[in-house]
């Protein structure tokens, strides 16, 4: 049997993170998303842009502040090595037709009105990857509240201002159908 390699210790700077995200990141709703299974890379860049005033957010704005230089890398490793659970992976192309239409946009996207699919960016079943953040098993409220501020124009911080674009050909049921789907990926 194979040893299982130990748990990272919590940094001393994750501390202040884990009473909004919880202790592995998992989340607090309605205080913090998941954070477990982000990259470093997306942990990272998120926290930059709280700092640099591109994200904007009451508590993170001002929480990211505590995190500078050489203390952000330990904190976003942290979290980005904590486990989520695992999904039964979907992948774009196993069925030609979709009849739910939560489940077209997710995995082919509706060229009509130039939406890709959801997992052209966010991986499988929206496991995530590098600057794209995993959606399966986060929570809805807070994929709900990031499409509506993408739409709103205010969230930034992504290339080309691609989610901004997307977000504003959603319909409102559409970004509560989203929301629902990804969260309910287990």
């Amino acid at each position: 049997m194979p040893l299982l390699a130990e748990p990272m210790a919590m940094p001393p700077s994750a501390q202040l993170c884990g009473t909004c995200h919880g202790p592995t990141g998992q989340g607090v709703e309605p205080l913090g998303p998941r954070l477990a299974g982000l990259s470093t890379e997306y942990i990272t860049q998120q926290i930059k842009l709280f700092q640099t005033g591109q994200r904007q957010n009451v508590s993170m704005t001002p929480m990211s502040m505590v995190l500078q230089g050489d203390a952000i890398k330990p904190v976003a490793d942290y979290f980005a090595s904590q486990e989520v659970p695992e999904v039964t992976v979907h992948l774009r192309g196993e069925a030609a037709v979709y009849s739910d239409p939560t489940q077209e946009l997710v995995y082919q996207g509706d060229w009509d009105r130039m939406i890709p699919a959801c997992v052209t960016c966010h991986g499988p079943s929206g496991v995530g990857g590098g600057q794209f953040p995993r959606l399966a098993g986060q929570q809805a409220s807070y994929i709900k509240t990031q499409l509506l501020a993408w739409q709103a124009g205010t969230r930034k911080g992504d290339v080309d201002a691609m989610m901004g674009s997307i977000a504003n050909k959603l319909t409102a049921d559409e970004i509560d159908a989203l929301a629902k789907y990804f969260a309910e990926i287990k």
